[in-house]
C-alpha cells in the first residue's frame, strides 16, 4: 500500500497539486491521466521520494520496496545487461557486490568469513540463487534474447535499453511499482507481453500511459489529475470516459432545466408581483426560484483539437499498384520482392519492420528514389502525407505558426482562415504567433495534421501520427480517421487506434509481406494460430 496525505506542490504562483490525499491498494493497477501539463510524471516522482512536495507526506507501507522506471539510457553504459536488470532489487545487488568482494580478497579474515556468512544467509533469503535465471526470463519475454545478455549496455541500441529498463523496474516482484510510459518505444509483442505480465501481477502498480489499449487492457482504476487534485474512478480508460461524457451530458441537460424553469419563474414573477391578486402567487414563486439549484459542473481541464479530414474529390478504382519492390538499406534487405495492389476506400495498417514501413512511405511519397521495382498512383488520387520524423519542417524555421502553414496553404487564403486552421488545433489568439522552431513534439504534430486537413488530399499516409501526443489529441485524431470516407496507409504502436480504422493489415517480413484483409485482432489471431502450428 503507498498513499499521499495533503501532497501540495506549487511551483511559483502555480499549484500542480493541491491538498492531495489518495490511496492506492495492493491487487489493483491505477492508470494516472491527465492533461499535458497536469503532472502525471511529476506525481510518480513524488510517489517515488525524487520530488519532495512542499506540504503533505507519502507513506508506504513497512518493508515494502517500491520500484521505479527509469528513463535514463546512459546510466548503466558500463554495466552488463543482467546485472543491470538485477539492480532493480537494490538491497540484493548490493549484497552480490559484498560477496564478490570478499570472495576475492587474498587475506581473508574470520570477521570477513563471519561476515560472509551473514550475506549468504540474506541472499538465500531474497532467492538471490535464481536471481539471473530471474532475469533472463524477463528479458527474454521483452525479445532481448540470449546473444545480449551478458553484453555491456552501451552495445545496445536505444529500444533494447528500454527493455532492460523495464525489466529492471519489474525485476524481483517489488511491492510497489511505478511505471512511466512503459510501452514508449516497445514494439506490439513487447507490449503484448507486458500486459500479460502486469495482469498477473499481484501487487501494487501506479502507470502513466497514453495508450488506451493498455489502460483498458491492465488498469483497475483510473487516477484522474485536474484542477490540481486527483480523483480515483473504478474501471478501466474507456469505464472512466463513458462515466464523464454522461455525467457532463447530465449535468448540462439538468442545468437546462433549470435555467429554463428560472426564466419561467421570473417572468411570472415580474408579471404579477404588482397585480395585488397576484401577490401571495408571486411570493410563493420567489421562494421556489431562491431555492432553485444549478449543478456545479466543472468542465475538464483537458482541450480535444477538432480533427476533420475532407477529400476535395473522391478516389477512383486505381489507388495505388506496388510491383516487384526492393529497398536494401545499409546492405540490408529490408523490403524483398514485394507487390500488391491498394483498393478504393481501404485503410491499410502496416505492422512488422519499422524500418520497412518507413522507407515504403518515403518511396511512394518519392522521397526516396533509391529502390528497385516500380509503384504507380491512380490519375484520381493526391496525397497528403505525415513522416515519422518531421524536423525538416520546424528546426530552422523562424516563421510564426500563422506564416508557416501559409506555405502550405492557397495563395488566396486569408489570415482570418489560417487562425481557423490552428485554432482547431488548439493554437488560438496568440498561441498562433508562436515560433515554428520553439513547438514541443506534440505541438509539431498537431501543425502536420492541420497541414494535412487543409491539403484535402483523397490519401493519408501516416507515420506514427500518435507519437508525441497526449490521451486528448490521440483520441480526437482517432474519431477523425474513423469517419475519413477515403484511402489511408498507416502504422502506429497503439492497438487501439489501429484496431478502429484499419479494414486490412499488410506485414513487411523477410520473406516479404503478410497480407490479411479484416481487422488488426483478427490479424494478431491469425497470428497467433500461426505460431500454435
Amino acid at each position: 500500500m503507498i498513499l499521499t496525505q495533503n501532497v501540495t506542490l506549487r511551483y511559483g504562483d502555480r499549484a500542480l497539486f493541491e491538498n492531495v490525499s489518495v490511496k492506492f491498494t495492493a491487487g489493483n493497477c491505477y492508470g494516472i491521466i491527465g492533461a499535458n501539463g497536469a503532472g502525471k510524471s511529476t506525481f510518480l516522482k513524488i510517489l517515488s521520494g525524487e520530488i519532495e512536495p512542499n506540504k503533505g507526506d507519502v507513506v508506504i507501507e513497512a518493508g515494502k520496496r517500491l520500484s521505479f522506471l527509469k528513463q535514463d539510457h546512459f546510466a548503466y553504459d558500463e554495466f552488463e545487461v543482467v546485472k543491470t536488470v538485477i539492480m532493480g532489487n537494490k538491497t540484493l545487488y548490493d549484497i552480490m557486490e559484498q560477496k564478490e568482494v570478499l570472495y576475492a580478497k587474498a587475506d581473508f579474515t574470520d570477521e570477513d568469513g563471519i561476515k560472509l556468512a551473514e550475506l549468504e544467509g540474506e541472499f538465500a533469503e531474497m532467492d538471490g540463487w535464481n536471481a539471473e535465471v530471474d532475469a533472463e526470463i524477463l528479458l527474454n519475454g521483452l525479445g532481448i534474447t540470449s546473444e545480449y545478455h551478458y553484453m555491456k549496455m552501451k552495445d545496445l541500441d536505444g529500444s533494447q535499453k528500454v527493455k532492460v529498463l523495464l525489466a529492471q523496474a519489474l525485476f524481483g516482484n517489488p511491492d510497489i511499482l511505478l511505471l512511466d510510459e512503459p510501452t514508449n518505444h516497445l514494439d506490439l509483442d513487447s507490449i503484448r507481453w507486458l500486459e500479460n505480465y502486469l495482469l498477473n501481477f499481484q501487487n501494487t502498480v501506479i502507470v502513466v500511459s497514453h495508450d488506451r489499449h493498455f489502460l483498458n487492457k491492465v488498469c483497475t482504476h483510473i487516477a484522474d489529475i485536474d484542477y490540481s487534485k486527483i480523483q480515483l474512478y473504478v474501471g478501466n480508460y474507456d469505464f472512466w470516459y463513458e462515466y464523464m461524457q454522461m455525467q457532463a451530458a447530465q449535468a448540462k441537460e439538468i442545468n437546462k432545466k433549470a435555467e429554463a424553469k428560472k426564466k419561467e419563474l421570473e417572468d411570472f414573477i415580474a408579471r404579477f408581483s404588482a397585480n395585488a391578486s397576484k401577490a401571495k402567487q408571486a411570493t410563493s414563486r420567489k421562494k421556489l426560484l431562491d431555492n432553485l439549484e444549478v449543478v456545479e459542473y466543472k468542465p475538464s481541464l483537458r482541450r480535444y483539437p477538432f480533427i476533420e479530414f475532407k477529400a476535395e474529390r473522391e478516389v477512383g478504382n486505381i489507388i495505388l499498384n506496388v510491383e516487384n519492390l526492393t529497398k536494401v538499406e545499409d546492405g540490408q534487405t529490408i523490403i524483398n520482392n514485394v507487390s500488391f495492389s491498394i483498393n478504393p476506400k481501404e485503410k491499410v495498417a502496416f505492422v512488422g519492420d519499422e524500418k520497412a514501413t518507413t522507407a515504403f512511405f518515403k518511396i511512394i511519397t518519392g522521397e526516396d528514389t533509391d529502390f528497385e521495382g516500380s509503384f504507380n498512383w491512380g490519375v484520381t488520387t493526391s496525397q497528403s502525407y505525415f513522416p515519422k520524423d518531421n524536423s525538416k519542417y520546424f528546426n530552422d524555421c523562424e516563421l510564426t505558426l500563422i506564416d508557416w502553414l501559409r506555405q502550405f496553404a492557397n495563395k488566396d487564403m486569408y489570415e482570418q482562415d489560417l487562425r481557423g486552421w490552428l485554432g482547431r488545433m488548439l493554437f488560438r489568439g496568440d498561441e498562433a504567433l508562436k515560433k515554428a522552431n520553439v513547438l514541443s513534439g506534440g505541438e509539431k504534430v498537431r501543425c502536420m495534421l492541420a497541414k494535412m486537413m487543409m491539403s484535402e488530399a483523397n490519401v493519408i499516409i501516416l507515420d506514427e501520427p500518435t507519437n508525441h501526443l497526449d490521451l486528448e489529441s490521440i483520441q480526437a485524431l482517432n474519431e477523425g480517421l474513423i469517419r475519413f470516407k477515403e484511402n489511408m496507409l498507416f502504422t502506429s504502436h497503439d492497438h487501439q487506434f489501429v484496431q478502429t480504422i484499419a479494414n486490412r493489415v499488410i506485414e513487411f517480413n523477410d520473406d516479404g509481406i503478410l497480407d490479411r484483409l479484416g481487422t488488426f485482432d483478427e490479424y494478431l489471431d491469425y497470428k497467433d494460430q500461426l505460431k500454435k502450428k
